[in-house]
């Protein structure tokens, strides 16, 4: 099934390595050591958070134009279309795993609120945070004060990040024990659909 350890281990690295070595979000040296199986659904999932995350840095500079914001938004609303897209991916292969290896959960078996794949996504953007914050405390610009306040929140993100791995090593158990069932969520965005965001399809009914 999925590891939980080395998910949390890859989106600690990959964090770190897109940092510093910059590369693109396709291209395949992004993803190397990563790219199988389980991983490889997670790692990109990862990589669209990662994106996303230096998009809405971005979105809410006050440097920049409106033209420029814009264009932001749509990179912004594209991101999160993918990233919610596979989100859905790795409860997909979750799927595909348990019916591969004959797993069935009897039909009163309790559902979780979440799923795995939205877990890995809580555990993708608490890593990014949690970078993030470390980047605040080499700053030099900055009071003691400030320095509080990142190591108050480091701190607490840190056991966010440890709990939540743990729940979802737990609700992984209960799926392979029959004891929770899994379902992938639609999610079914509506807004990115041209034929179900209201603006869009009477934008184009009055262009006819």
């Amino acid at each position: 099934m999925l590891d939980v350890d080395q998910i949390v281990k890859m989106q600690i690295d990959c964090v770190d390595r897109w940092h510093s070595t910059p590369v693109g979000s396709n291209t395949p040296e992004t993803f190397v050591g990563y790219d199988q199986g389980a991983l490889g659904v997670a790692v990109r999932q990862h990589r669209f958070n990662y994106d996303l995350w230096h998009q809405e840095d971005i979105a809410r500079s006050p440097d920049v134009s409106d033209a420029q914001i814009a264009q932001v938004k749509r990179e912004i609303d594209r991101l999160n279309q993918a990233r919610n897209d596979w989100i859905e991916k790795i409860d997909d292969w979750l799927t595909e795993y348990l019916e591969s290896h004959a797993i069935q959960s009897p039909n009163d078996a309790r559902l979780n609120s979440e799923t795995p794949g939205s877990i890995v996504d809580r555990l993708s953007i608490i890593a990014l945070r949690i970078y993030h914050l470390y980047e605040q405390l080499e700053r030099k610009d900055v009071d003691a004060q400030h320095i509080e306040k990142v190591q108050l929140r480091l701190r607490i993100c840190n056991l966010q990040q440890g709990d939540l791995a743990q729940s979802l090593k737990e609700l992984l158990h209960d799926i392979a024990h029959g004891k929770k069932r899994h379902r992938t969520y639609r999610q079914y965005k509506m807004y990115n659909d041209p034929t179900l965001n209201p603006f869009l399809y009477q934008a184009k009914a009055g262009q006819q």
